[in-house]
């Protein structure tokens, strides 16, 4: 639903004449562009450090992943990349978070991530920096994941569903592989609800 709303300005810079008068913003009031609570984060992106709000994943069935580089379960990436690739297009974003939390899994900076999850497993979902997911000192999104489902990760590749509301509907922990029927069968009830 599309508001047009008139914004008159009156600002007159002395004697030079200069005015600016009326001019028209449309402003978009959809319940499908508002932002859910749970999205309402913002982290630097892992390759560059550039702020990236998840509002821009509203709308969308999310799956939240905790990584690390040099885990029993870093070739997941492969799995998680190919359940994005797939989707995409039906509206599924993956989202990963590096984190050190687990066993000293991810130990490097924000570059060597990045490289390695490019370079060794083509990763093109959204990734972020590196980020406590457990405990205290936790990110605001797992702060509130865990609020949401009553579990923290208690390893890596701990995987969080969101539906297109912006309402976590599933968790599974990181053993589940990116491929596994629970998953892909969370993932599809979530992308088929409009």
């Amino acid at each position: 639903m599309k508001t047009l709303q008139r914004i008159s300005l009156a600002w007159i810079l002395g004697a030079s004449g200069w005015a600016i008068s009326t001019c028209a913003v449309a402003q978009t009031a959809s319940p499908s562009s508002a932002c859910p609570a749970l999205l309402a984060h913002q982290f630097p992106r892992l390759q560059d450090e550039a702020p990236q709000n998840l509002c821009q994943y509203a709308g969308k069935v999310v799956l939240v992943v905790n990584t690390a580089s040099y885990c029993g379960f870093t070739g997941q990436y492969e799995g998680l990349e190919t359940l994005y690739a797939r989707h995409k297009a039906r509206g599924l974003v993956v989202l990963g978070f590096p984190s050190n939390d687990f066993g000293q899994q991810e130990p490097g900076n924000s570059k060597q991530i990045a490289d390695f999850c490019f370079n060794t497993y083509g990763v093109k979902f959204p990734m972020f920096s590196k980020s406590v997911v457990k405990g205290k000192s936790k990110n605001p999104l797992y702060v509130e994941l865990a609020q949401a489902t009553g579990k923290e990760p208690q390893w890596n590749f701990h995987k969080y569903l969101i539906d297109r509301s912006g309402k976590v509907v599933a968790n599974f922990p990181g053993e589940v592989a990116p491929d596994s029927p629970a998953l892909v069968g969370a993932i599809e009830k979530s992308l088929n609800q409009k």
